[in-house]
């Protein structure tokens, strides 16, 4: 696979919900074009948001397909971009079979496959789904002892309050050595920690200006000085909300994303490059293909600077 050149990375995330392409449910076909036009154009990542139903007072229910069988489709129609689950929530799956599912897709991506983790947060749809909402942190750092050797070393031998693997093995071994790279998803001081311990990357979001990285990133960075980690040895990631504007277009009023048109946004995305964002995770409005079409140029102008 080849490596970006880029100072700091991009990916895109489409939405996998019922509303989530531009108002409608995707069809895998949609999200087969959308990874395939994100490639073509140039983004060097791909995510999914990992649920299961999402439940909010005075709003309607809305469903969401199921991350990983999609990823799997992706990864076998792509060949460049990399893809991942923006975070896999560690509640919903035994953490030895999240190894395996991650190790396997290692295999079809050839390598392409990054591990999002994450402890969960809609208490929603683990009731319906029946998983337990209780002491998710605890059940996170139970997972994270199973997956992270298992990814790494091929074996884990463990036995927790919450989950246990004895003498668990992968194989076969997909084609990355240490298995696929782990993100982690965190903003409080214990998982910051968890984070600090286990990560490759590390994963802050939503953000509108670039200054509000320094805070979580200086928090990741007192957390690495707890455990003993060399902070530069974890990805800097962010996410943001980027509504790309056609020609003429004006943004909204009390818009809480970053709107504009590309000269505009390729500025304001330059301060999160500044701002220490190695690499930057969008989420698109128009969220079909349209939104992919116009951040092209936005790409095209960020490369500009490399």
């Amino acid at each position: 696979m080849a490596q970006s050149i880029r100072r700091m990375k991009l990916g895109v995330m489409p939405g996998l919900s019922e509303i989530g392409f531009n108002g409608r449910a995707p069809r895998f076909g949609d999200m087969r074009a959308a990874a395939l036009l994100a490639e073509q154009v140039g983004f060097d990542s791909f995510w999914l948001a990992d649920h299961l139903i999402y439940r909010f007072p005075e709003r309607d229910e809305q469903g969401i397909w199921e991350v990983f069988t999609f990823l799997g489709g992706l990864a076998a129609v792509t060949s460049r971009i990399s893809l991942g689950p923006l975070v896999a929530c560690t509640s919903f799956r035994n953490p030895a079979l999240l190894a395996k599912m991650a190790d396997s897709l290692d295999e079809i991506s050839d390598g392409r496959f990054v591990l999002g983790l994450g402890a969960g947060w809609h208490e929603p749809e683990y009731t319906a789904f029946g998983y337990p909402f209780d002491h998710r942190v605890g059940r996170f750092e139970e997972a994270l002892q199973i997956i992270v050797p298992l990814l790494r070393e091929g074996h884990v031998d463990f036995a927790g309050q919450y989950y246990e693997a004895r003498n668990c093995v992968l194989r076969p071994r997909g084609p990355s050595r240490s298995g696929p790279p782990i993100w982690i998803g965190a903003g409080k001081p214990r998982m910051l920690e968890l984070t600090a311990r286990y990560a490759d990357a590390y994963n802050t979001v939503w953000h509108v200006e670039p200054e509000e990285v320094a805070e979580p990133f200086a928090a990741l960075d007192a957390a690495c000085a707890r455990v003993g980690r060399d902070p530069k040895a974890i990805t800097h990631t962010a996410g943001v909300h980027v509504r790309m504007l056609a020609r003429g277009e004006q943004p909204r009023a009390n818009e809480r994303r970053i709107a504009g048109e590309p000269e505009a946004v390729a500025e304001k995305l330059r301060g999160f490059r500044a701002a220490g964002v190695e690499h930057l995770v969008v989420v698109l409005e128009p969220s079909d293909l349209t939104g992919i079409e116009r951040f092209a140029e936005v790409i095209a102008l960020l490369d500009e600077d490399e």
